[in-house]
Protein backbone atom coordinates (compact mmCIF):
# COMPACT_ATOMS: atom_id res chain seq x y z
CA UNK A 1 0.00 0.00 0.00
CA UNK A 2 0.93 3.61 -0.57
CA UNK A 3 1.24 4.73 3.44
CA UNK A 4 -1.41 7.95 2.32
CA UNK A 5 -4.45 8.26 4.09
CA UNK A 6 -7.00 7.29 2.09
CA UNK A 7 -11.16 7.75 2.25
CA UNK A 8 -13.64 5.56 3.30
CA UNK A 9 -14.36 3.15 1.01
CA UNK A 10 -18.38 2.38 1.39
CA UNK A 11 -20.06 -1.03 0.35
CA UNK A 12 -22.63 -1.20 -2.38
CA UNK A 13 -24.75 1.87 -1.69
CA UNK A 14 -28.27 0.46 -3.65
CA UNK A 15 -29.92 3.21 -5.97
CA UNK A 16 -33.41 3.35 -6.68
CA UNK A 17 -34.64 0.23 -9.06
CA UNK A 18 -35.16 1.07 -12.20
CA UNK A 19 -32.61 3.55 -12.41
CA UNK A 20 -31.44 4.86 -16.10
CA UNK A 21 -28.24 6.50 -16.34
CA UNK A 22 -26.28 8.37 -13.99
CA UNK A 23 -28.53 10.25 -11.91
CA UNK A 24 -28.24 11.57 -8.14
CA UNK A 25 -30.65 13.07 -5.97
CA UNK A 26 -30.82 16.58 -6.76
CA UNK A 27 -31.54 16.11 -10.77
CA UNK A 28 -27.87 16.34 -11.75
CA UNK A 29 -26.78 13.73 -14.46
CA UNK A 30 -23.74 12.77 -14.89
CA UNK A 31 -22.21 12.91 -18.52
CA UNK A 32 -18.64 13.79 -18.08
CA UNK A 33 -15.78 11.33 -16.93
CA UNK A 34 -12.55 11.84 -15.01
CA UNK A 35 -10.47 8.76 -14.92
CA UNK A 36 -7.01 9.05 -13.51
CA UNK A 37 -4.56 6.54 -15.39
CA UNK A 38 -1.80 7.18 -12.75
CA UNK A 39 -0.81 9.77 -9.65
CA UNK A 40 2.10 9.91 -10.74
CA UNK A 41 3.68 12.53 -11.42
CA UNK A 42 7.07 14.18 -13.11
CA UNK A 43 6.54 18.25 -11.33
CA UNK A 44 6.60 18.69 -7.73
CA UNK A 45 4.21 21.85 -7.57
CA UNK A 46 3.98 23.73 -4.40
CA UNK A 47 0.18 23.65 -4.16
CA UNK A 48 -0.09 19.97 -5.19
CA UNK A 49 2.77 17.68 -3.49
CA UNK A 50 6.18 18.13 -0.85
CA UNK A 51 9.08 18.44 -2.95
CA UNK A 52 9.59 15.02 -1.93
CA UNK A 53 6.54 13.73 -4.10
CA UNK A 54 4.30 11.27 -2.34
CA UNK A 55 4.47 7.69 -2.17
CA UNK A 56 3.06 5.80 -5.64
CA UNK A 57 0.39 3.35 -6.01
CA UNK A 58 1.84 0.13 -6.56
CA UNK A 59 1.65 -1.62 -10.31
CA UNK A 60 -0.82 -4.21 -8.91
CA UNK A 61 -3.06 -1.66 -6.91
CA UNK A 62 -3.73 -0.03 -10.30
CA UNK A 63 -6.64 -0.83 -12.60
CA UNK A 64 -4.97 -2.74 -15.89
CA UNK A 65 -5.25 -1.49 -19.30
CA UNK A 66 -8.31 -3.80 -19.88
CA UNK A 67 -9.59 -3.39 -16.44
CA UNK A 68 -9.67 0.54 -17.07
CA UNK A 69 -11.09 0.35 -20.46
CA UNK A 70 -13.80 -2.61 -19.23
CA UNK A 71 -14.74 -0.19 -16.33
CA UNK A 72 -15.03 2.99 -18.94
CA UNK A 73 -16.69 1.17 -21.10
CA UNK A 74 -19.51 0.60 -18.43
CA UNK A 75 -19.73 4.29 -17.62
CA UNK A 76 -20.30 5.06 -21.67
CA UNK A 77 -22.86 2.68 -21.42
CA UNK A 78 -24.55 4.52 -18.58
CA UNK A 79 -24.04 7.79 -20.49
CA UNK A 80 -20.78 9.12 -20.04
CA UNK A 81 -20.15 11.37 -23.46
CA UNK A 82 -16.72 12.88 -22.32
CA UNK A 83 -14.03 10.73 -21.18
CA UNK A 84 -11.03 13.23 -19.68
CA UNK A 85 -7.99 10.92 -19.26
CA UNK A 86 -5.92 12.61 -15.98
CA UNK A 87 -3.03 12.04 -13.10
CA UNK A 88 -0.72 12.27 -11.73
CA UNK A 89 1.30 13.11 -15.11
CA UNK A 90 -1.25 10.77 -17.49
CA UNK A 91 1.42 10.57 -20.12
CA UNK A 92 3.81 8.87 -17.31
CA UNK A 93 1.62 5.77 -18.18
CA UNK A 94 3.39 4.48 -20.68
CA UNK A 95 0.23 2.53 -22.56
CA UNK A 96 -1.79 5.72 -23.40
CA UNK A 97 -1.85 5.67 -26.85
CA UNK A 98 -3.59 2.38 -26.65
CA UNK A 99 -5.39 3.24 -23.98
CA UNK A 100 -6.65 6.29 -26.06
CA UNK A 101 -6.89 3.82 -28.95
CA UNK A 102 -9.23 1.37 -27.51
CA UNK A 103 -11.55 3.78 -25.47
CA UNK A 104 -12.23 5.52 -28.89
CA UNK A 105 -13.43 1.66 -30.52
CA UNK A 106 -16.29 2.43 -27.49
CA UNK A 107 -19.94 2.43 -28.60
CA UNK A 108 -21.21 5.15 -28.93
CA UNK A 109 -17.65 6.45 -29.07
CA UNK A 110 -17.09 9.58 -26.23
CA UNK A 111 -15.28 12.34 -26.65
CA UNK A 112 -11.92 12.17 -25.45
CA UNK A 113 -9.48 14.50 -23.52
CA UNK A 114 -6.31 14.93 -21.41
CA UNK A 115 -5.32 17.12 -18.41
CA UNK A 116 -1.57 17.14 -18.75
CA UNK A 117 1.53 19.33 -17.66
CA UNK A 118 2.95 19.42 -21.15
CA UNK A 119 5.79 17.14 -20.53
CA UNK A 120 6.45 14.93 -23.18
CA UNK A 121 3.40 16.17 -25.26
CA UNK A 122 5.64 17.31 -27.69
CA UNK A 123 6.34 13.60 -28.80
CA UNK A 124 2.86 12.08 -28.01
CA UNK A 125 0.66 14.74 -29.63
CA UNK A 126 -0.08 13.40 -32.71
CA UNK A 127 0.18 10.12 -31.86
CA UNK A 128 -2.40 10.53 -29.05
CA UNK A 129 -4.50 12.50 -31.75
CA UNK A 130 -3.93 9.25 -34.34
CA UNK A 131 -5.40 7.11 -31.90
CA UNK A 132 -8.20 9.09 -30.97
CA UNK A 133 -7.58 11.84 -28.25
CA UNK A 134 -9.48 15.02 -29.26
CA UNK A 135 -8.39 17.88 -27.38
CA UNK A 136 -5.74 18.84 -24.44
CA UNK A 137 -5.69 21.16 -21.69
CA UNK A 138 -2.18 21.84 -20.57
CA UNK A 139 -1.35 23.01 -16.86
CA UNK A 140 0.80 26.59 -16.91
CA UNK A 141 0.72 29.16 -14.47
CA UNK A 142 3.53 30.87 -15.40
CA UNK A 143 5.44 32.00 -18.60
CA UNK A 144 7.73 33.05 -16.51
CA UNK A 145 11.00 30.80 -16.58
CA UNK A 146 12.22 31.66 -12.53
CA UNK A 147 8.33 31.45 -11.57
CA UNK A 148 8.13 28.26 -13.60
CA UNK A 149 11.01 26.70 -11.73
CA UNK A 150 10.38 27.71 -7.99
CA UNK A 151 6.95 26.84 -8.24
CA UNK A 152 7.25 23.41 -10.02
CA UNK A 153 10.53 22.49 -8.40
CA UNK A 154 11.39 21.92 -11.78
CA UNK A 155 13.39 23.77 -14.84
CA UNK A 156 10.86 22.27 -17.94
CA UNK A 157 9.00 25.64 -19.22
CA UNK A 158 10.80 24.67 -22.36
CA UNK A 159 9.53 21.38 -22.56
CA UNK A 160 5.76 22.56 -22.00
CA UNK A 161 5.96 25.04 -24.55
CA UNK A 162 7.02 22.58 -27.11
CA UNK A 163 4.65 20.46 -25.88
CA UNK A 164 1.33 23.36 -26.40
CA UNK A 165 2.95 23.51 -30.28
CA UNK A 166 3.10 20.05 -30.58
CA UNK A 167 -0.15 19.61 -30.02
CA UNK A 168 -1.65 22.65 -32.10
CA UNK A 169 0.40 20.77 -34.72
CA UNK A 170 -1.50 18.13 -33.82
CA UNK A 171 -5.00 19.14 -33.74
CA UNK A 172 -6.10 18.78 -30.56
CA UNK A 173 -7.89 22.13 -30.69
CA UNK A 174 -8.73 24.03 -29.09
CA UNK A 175 -5.50 23.95 -27.03
CA UNK A 176 -6.57 24.85 -23.51
CA UNK A 177 -4.46 26.46 -20.98
CA UNK A 178 -5.21 25.87 -16.56
CA UNK A 179 -3.96 28.46 -14.57
CA UNK A 180 -4.21 28.53 -10.97
CA UNK A 181 -3.04 31.94 -9.62
CA UNK A 182 -1.02 32.31 -5.94
CA UNK A 183 -0.82 35.51 -3.83
CA UNK A 184 3.00 36.46 -3.90
CA UNK A 185 3.96 33.87 -6.76
CA UNK A 186 2.40 34.38 -9.37
CA UNK A 187 -0.40 36.46 -9.19
CA UNK A 188 1.37 40.05 -10.49
CA UNK A 189 1.72 38.22 -14.02
CA UNK A 190 -1.74 37.47 -14.67
CA UNK A 191 -1.83 39.59 -17.36
CA UNK A 192 1.26 38.60 -19.13
CA UNK A 193 -0.14 35.10 -19.02
CA UNK A 194 -3.40 35.60 -20.97
CA UNK A 195 -1.22 37.94 -23.54
CA UNK A 196 0.77 34.84 -23.85
CA UNK A 197 -2.25 32.66 -24.53
CA UNK A 198 -3.42 35.25 -26.90
CA UNK A 199 -0.19 35.85 -29.22
CA UNK A 200 -0.21 32.04 -29.57
CA UNK A 201 -4.09 31.08 -29.96
CA UNK A 202 -4.50 29.43 -26.58
CA UNK A 203 -7.08 29.37 -24.39
CA UNK A 204 -6.75 30.57 -20.76
CA UNK A 205 -8.49 28.95 -17.78
CA UNK A 206 -8.02 30.98 -14.39
CA UNK A 207 -8.92 28.70 -11.64
CA UNK A 208 -9.18 29.34 -8.17
CA UNK A 209 -6.80 27.38 -5.53
CA UNK A 210 -8.73 24.70 -4.38
CA UNK A 211 -8.08 22.70 -0.45
CA UNK A 212 -6.70 19.50 -2.56
CA UNK A 213 -2.63 19.36 -1.67
CA UNK A 214 -1.11 16.83 0.04
CA UNK A 215 0.20 18.78 2.74
CA UNK A 216 -3.16 19.97 3.61
CA UNK A 217 -1.92 23.34 3.21
CA UNK A 218 -4.33 25.71 1.71
CA UNK A 219 -5.05 28.93 3.00
CA UNK A 220 -8.43 30.60 1.45
CA UNK A 221 -5.71 34.05 2.19
CA UNK A 222 -3.13 32.98 -0.24
CA UNK A 223 -5.94 32.20 -2.82
CA UNK A 224 -6.48 34.94 -5.62
CA UNK A 225 -10.05 35.15 -5.89
CA UNK A 226 -12.12 35.04 -9.52
CA UNK A 227 -13.07 38.74 -8.54
CA UNK A 228 -9.56 39.69 -8.07
CA UNK A 229 -8.47 37.78 -11.26
CA UNK A 230 -11.42 40.04 -13.01
CA UNK A 231 -9.66 42.96 -11.83
CA UNK A 232 -6.22 42.40 -12.39
CA UNK A 233 -7.06 41.72 -15.89
CA UNK A 234 -9.35 44.13 -16.27
CA UNK A 235 -6.51 46.52 -15.84
CA UNK A 236 -4.87 45.51 -19.16
CA UNK A 237 -7.71 43.92 -21.29
CA UNK A 238 -11.56 44.62 -21.74
CA UNK A 239 -13.42 41.63 -20.45
CA UNK A 240 -17.17 40.95 -21.40
CA UNK A 241 -18.90 38.00 -20.01
CA UNK A 242 -20.75 35.67 -22.31
CA UNK A 243 -24.11 34.64 -22.04
CA UNK A 244 -24.46 32.62 -18.85
CA UNK A 245 -27.21 30.22 -21.09
CA UNK A 246 -24.12 29.61 -23.57
CA UNK A 247 -22.51 27.93 -20.25
CA UNK A 248 -24.25 24.79 -19.81
CA UNK A 249 -22.25 22.63 -16.88
CA UNK A 250 -19.17 23.93 -18.10
CA UNK A 251 -17.11 25.31 -15.04
CA UNK A 252 -15.66 28.38 -16.50
CA UNK A 253 -17.38 31.58 -16.56
CA UNK A 254 -15.64 32.89 -20.08
CA UNK A 255 -15.47 36.78 -21.36
CA UNK A 256 -14.41 38.16 -24.48
CA UNK A 257 -11.61 39.71 -24.42
CA UNK A 258 -10.90 42.99 -26.30
CA UNK A 259 -14.24 42.55 -28.13
CA UNK A 260 -13.53 38.86 -29.46
CA UNK A 261 -13.08 36.65 -30.58
CA UNK A 262 -11.00 35.14 -28.35
CA UNK A 263 -11.48 34.44 -24.44
CA UNK A 264 -10.31 34.27 -20.86
CA UNK A 265 -12.44 31.76 -18.26
CA UNK A 266 -12.31 31.67 -14.92
CA UNK A 267 -12.93 28.93 -12.81
CA UNK A 268 -14.83 30.43 -9.41
CA UNK A 269 -14.32 26.53 -7.74
CA UNK A 270 -14.49 28.16 -4.19
CA UNK A 271 -16.05 31.76 -4.57
CA UNK A 272 -18.43 30.68 -6.81
CA UNK A 273 -18.94 27.35 -7.20
CA UNK A 274 -20.99 25.67 -10.06
CA UNK A 275 -22.10 22.16 -7.85
CA UNK A 276 -25.88 22.67 -8.93
CA UNK A 277 -24.86 22.00 -12.81
CA UNK A 278 -22.00 19.73 -11.96
CA UNK A 279 -22.31 16.81 -14.50
CA UNK A 280 -19.11 15.38 -13.11
CA UNK A 281 -18.07 11.66 -11.91
CA UNK A 282 -14.35 10.35 -11.38
CA UNK A 283 -12.76 6.97 -11.69
CA UNK A 284 -9.12 6.59 -9.72
CA UNK A 285 -6.42 4.68 -10.88
CA UNK A 286 -6.82 2.17 -8.25
CA UNK A 287 -10.49 1.77 -9.64
CA UNK A 288 -12.43 4.07 -7.01
CA UNK A 289 -15.52 5.77 -8.12
CA UNK A 290 -16.11 9.26 -6.32
CA UNK A 291 -18.80 11.38 -7.20
CA UNK A 292 -16.87 14.42 -6.39
CA UNK A 293 -13.31 16.27 -5.83
CA UNK A 294 -14.56 16.74 -2.05
CA UNK A 295 -15.76 13.45 -1.26
CA UNK A 296 -14.75 12.00 1.99
CA UNK A 297 -16.28 8.31 0.84
CA UNK A 298 -15.78 6.56 -2.74
CA UNK A 299 -17.06 3.44 -4.02
CA UNK A 300 -14.94 0.57 -4.58
CA UNK A 301 -15.04 -1.13 -8.15
CA UNK A 302 -11.45 -3.02 -8.47
CA UNK A 303 -12.14 -5.20 -5.73
CA UNK A 304 -15.56 -6.61 -7.44
CA UNK A 305 -14.07 -6.50 -11.21
CA UNK A 306 -11.88 -8.63 -9.81
CA UNK A 307 -13.87 -11.01 -8.17
CA UNK A 308 -15.97 -11.41 -11.45
CA UNK A 309 -18.28 -8.57 -11.46
CA UNK A 310 -20.11 -8.88 -14.04
CA UNK A 311 -20.97 -5.04 -15.83
CA UNK A 312 -24.40 -5.38 -14.84
CA UNK A 313 -23.05 -5.57 -11.06
CA UNK A 314 -20.14 -2.60 -11.91
CA UNK A 315 -23.21 -0.33 -13.42
CA UNK A 316 -25.56 -0.88 -10.57
CA UNK A 317 -22.17 0.00 -7.97
CA UNK A 318 -21.45 3.34 -10.30
CA UNK A 319 -24.92 4.44 -10.01
CA UNK A 320 -25.27 3.85 -6.16
CA UNK A 321 -22.22 6.13 -5.70
CA UNK A 322 -23.73 8.84 -7.96
CA UNK A 323 -27.45 8.56 -6.18
CA UNK A 324 -25.62 9.59 -2.87
CA UNK A 325 -23.83 12.83 -4.61
CA UNK A 326 -23.82 15.73 -1.94
CA UNK A 327 -25.48 18.81 -3.42
CA UNK A 328 -22.37 21.05 -3.31
CA UNK A 329 -18.60 20.17 -1.89
CA UNK A 330 -19.11 22.15 1.23
CA UNK A 331 -16.05 24.77 0.73
CA UNK A 332 -16.27 27.83 3.36
CA UNK A 333 -18.52 25.72 5.52
CA UNK A 334 -17.76 24.93 9.28
CA UNK A 335 -18.05 21.33 8.54
CA UNK A 336 -15.77 21.50 5.56
CA UNK A 337 -13.08 18.40 5.68
CA UNK A 338 -10.43 18.70 3.30
CA UNK A 339 -10.32 14.92 1.61
CA UNK A 340 -7.59 12.25 2.48
CA UNK A 341 -6.66 11.97 -0.90
CA UNK A 342 -4.22 14.79 -2.78
CA UNK A 343 -4.93 15.92 -6.44
CA UNK A 344 -3.01 13.88 -7.66
CA UNK A 345 -4.39 10.76 -6.22
CA UNK A 346 -7.73 11.77 -7.63
CA UNK A 347 -7.50 12.85 -10.94
CA UNK A 348 -8.58 16.54 -11.85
Amino acid sequence: MTGLPFPTVRGATPAPEGLAGLPDRYGRVARDLRVSVTDRCNLRCRYCMPAEGLPWLAKPEMLSDDELVRVVGVFVGLGIRQVRLTGGEPMLRRSLVDVVRRIAALEPRPRIAMTTNGIGLDRLAQPLADAGLDRVNVSLDTIDPKEFADLTRRDRLHDVEAGLKAAATAGLVPVKVNAVAMRGINDDSVADLLQWCLDRGYELRFIEQMPLDAQHGWDASTMVSSQELHERLGERFTLTPLPQADRGSAPAERFLVNGGPQTVGIIASVTDPFCAACDRTRLTADGQVRNCLFSQDETDLRGPLRDGATDEDLARLIQGEMWRKAPGHGIGSDDFVQPDRPMSAIGG
